[in-house]
């Protein structure tokens, strides 16, 4: 292959670089910039006619960088490339699988369309799959989904003496099965009731047999925080210490961050989406998702 990779997102230059070195393609500098009135200005510093394109960016806060996503696809087909790549490691716009109300948009329908629309293929790491039951229900592209698994497994048998895996409801048991098999340690899932999107309770049988363990909590994705504090709440009040928050896609303002801290909470994450709690290294399986969806 004739690879080259083009980096949307400055945080992921790390994961660009390591899909340069194990693809040996060279990385191609994308500039860009914002005019005064707010539109956006993109070119690509190399000619592009005849190769393969890979274009890395995750896609937290998807409204900002869609559009620069769109336009370094449209310039790189202009230009004459054979193929383009999607790198996505965190996927938006997954969570609106059905029409809860009268008249809302199923985004995750329509984002996937237009991803399809432009890219050939496309590689993500867990993405929030409720209703769905893989990518290609929504997706007519090629992809390979990465699993975090096995990198968090590593994490918290290195880090935690007698771990304990938690989720929050019956979502995470996919997670947690997954990272139970691979460690051997035992999890357990909790229920989550929620009646807005700051609103949750959670509840869960008695736990006294698990005293003396320290509990882990898993869960895909971190973003108003509120399911975790409410889990952690109620672990202390069953009579555990403050736990290991794990999340895969950390989604999470500064001011969440903080208040998950002060609860007694070590937050950790995988390195999808960039922020200071980034612990659990991922690129590893994306780089080898990539070899694998691109051999000939």
């Amino acid at each position: 292959m004739n690879t080259r990779i083009y980096c949307l997102d400055d945080h992921n230059e790390a994961l660009a670089q390591a899909v340069s070195t194990r693809m040996t393609g060279a990385c191609i500098e994308v500039v860009s910039r914002t005019f005064p009135d707010g539109e956006s200005y993109l070119r690509i510093t190399e000619d592009a006619k005849g190769i393969d394109a890979i274009v890395v960016c995750s896609l937290d806060n998807p409204n900002e960088k869609v559009l620069q996503l769109l336009f370094l696809v449209d310039a790189l087909k202009d230009m004459g490339a054979k193929s383009i790549g999607l790198v996505a490691p965190y996927l938006a716009y997954m969570r609106q699988d059905i029409r809860f109300n009268p008249g809302e948009a199923i985004s995750s329908k329509t984002f996937a369309a237009l991803i399809s629309q432009h890219f050939d293929w496309m590689v993500t790491v867990d993405p929030h799959l409720h209703r769905y039951n893989s990518l290609d229900e929504i997706y007519s592209i090629p992809n390979r989904v990465v699993s975090s698994a096995k990198a968090i497994a590593c994490w918290i048998k290195d880090q935690v003496e007698k771990p304990l895996l938690v989720g929050p409801d019956s979502e995470s048991a996919q997670w947690l099965s997954e990272i139970s098999d691979l460690s051997g340690i035992p999890y357990l899932c909790l229920e989550k009731i929620r009646s807005g999107d700051r609103d949750v309770a959670v509840s869960g049988d008695d736990f006294s047999q698990w005293h003396g363990f320290e509990p882990i909590l898993v869960d895909d994705i971190i973003s108003s925080g509120h399911t975790m504090l409410e889990t952690i709440t109620y672990l202390k009040n069953a009579g555990f210490s403050a736990p290991v928050c794990i999340g895969i896609h950390a989604l999470f303002n500064d001011a969440t961050y903080l208040e998950l801290q002060r609860a007694g909470a070590r937050v950790i994450t995988c390195n999808t989406v960039f922020h200071h709690s980034n612990s659990i290294d991922v690129n590893e399986g994306i780089v080898t998702a990539i070899k694998e969806i691109t051999r000939p």
